[in-house]
Parts: structure tokens; C-alpha cells; sequence
């Protein structure tokens, strides 16, 4: 079993199981995925008050929250219990274009040279990781959800500010890859 679960799982597997989240959640009366959703359920439910924002019936979604729970438990298992000795497979042109930016460590899951505590307190380091952060959330919080909630769910209900949503994700990361991540790499 753990022989299966450290290995990736190839497309014609992992995809279905994605695409038949849709469905099901469909049937069960769900028309919302995502994790942005499981971040306002546990405010709701933590935060007593007046807030509008948060004055609902959260637990009418408590599976969001332990769908959430459940991420945060399966990567804490699969970074500590099942972890892959191997790294990341990805081409040798992305590595090629890598290199040429100076990312050299490809051994964990995210780049060293960019991810850790000591760049954090880099310029380069502050812009990729707080700046970068700010503009995932309020990037998030705008387009009100995620890629996962956006991508995957509001597509497939066919609801046109999905496709706007998912339009911009993609315009954001071709932005990202080509433009600022080149540029911030040369600081």
C-alpha cells in the first residue's frame, strides 16, 4: 500500500477521480468546491459576532471544512510518512529555463533557492513569497474563489464567471512564468 501512495498516480486515474468530484457533489446538492469556501466556513464558525460576512448557517458546508482538514492530514502524511525519495519529475526544458534563472536545487517539492527562511529576508525572496502571497489571496477573495472552486466546479455548472475566473488564472500564470518570475530572478 505505501508503494502505491508514494508514487504519482498517472493521469488516467488522478483526472477521473478529480472529474467525478463534480458529479458527485452535484447529487449530494453541493454547488460549491474549492478551498477559499473552507477558509469562510472555519471564520464563520470561530468568529463570534456581527460580521456580516460570516452570519450564516456554516454548518450546512462542514463537509468544505473537513475536506479542507483532509488536505492539510494527506499532505502532512505524504510530506512525512510516504514521502518520494525522488525529485519532482519535470522536463528538461523547464529545468533548461530554470537553470538559466539560477533555480539549480530541484530536490523537494518547491526550488531551495527561492522557498526557504533565509530568502524570506532577501528582496527577491519578499516579493516571491509576501507579495506573491498577497496577490494569490486577494486574487482569490475577487474573483470570489479559488482555482480549484473556479476550475473544476464553476466550469462545470458552465457559470461564465468561472470561465472569466479561469481565463485570468491561466493570463496570470503565462504572466508570472514569462514576465515577473524572469524579471524578480535578476534582482
Amino acid at each position: 500500500m505505501k508503494e502505491i501512495l508514494s508514487q504519482p498516480w498517472p493521469w488516467y486515474i488522478a483526472g477521473p477521480l478529480i472529474g467525478l468530484m463534480v458529479p458527485l457533489l452535484l447529487f449530494l446538492g453541493n454547488k460549491t468546491f474549492g478551498i477559499s469556501s473552507s477558509l469562510k466556513h472555519i471564520c464563520a464558525a470561530c468568529i463570534p459576532g456581527n460580521i456580516e460576512l460570516f452570519n450564516y448557517n456554516w454548518k450546512k458546508e462542514a463537509w468544505n471544512v473537513i475536506f479542507a482538514a483532509g488536505i492539510i492530514f494527506g499532505g502532512v502524511l505524504a510530506g512525512v510518512v510516504f514521502e518520494n525519495p525522488h525529485a519532482v519529475a519535470i522536463s528538461s526544458n523547464t529545468v533548461a529555463d530554470l537553470n538559466a534563472l539560477g533555480i539549480k536545487n530541484f530536490n523537494g517539492l518547491h526550488p531551495g533557492e527561492i522557498f526557504n527562511f533565509h530568502s524570506l529576508l532577501s528582496l527577491k525572496g519578499f516579493i516571491l513569497i509576501v507579495v506573491g502571497g498577497f496577490f494569490v489571496g486577494f486574487g482569490t477573495r475577487y474573483a470570489d474563489g479559488c482555482t480549484s472552486g473556479h476550475s473544476i466546479m464553476g466550469m462545470a455548472n458552465l457559470q461564465l464567471p468561472s470561465l472569466i475566473a479561469t481565463c485570468c488564472f491561466f493570463a496570470g500564470g503565462l504572466l508570472m512564468t514569462w514576465v515577473i518570475l524572469p524579471f524578480v530572478m535578476r534582482l
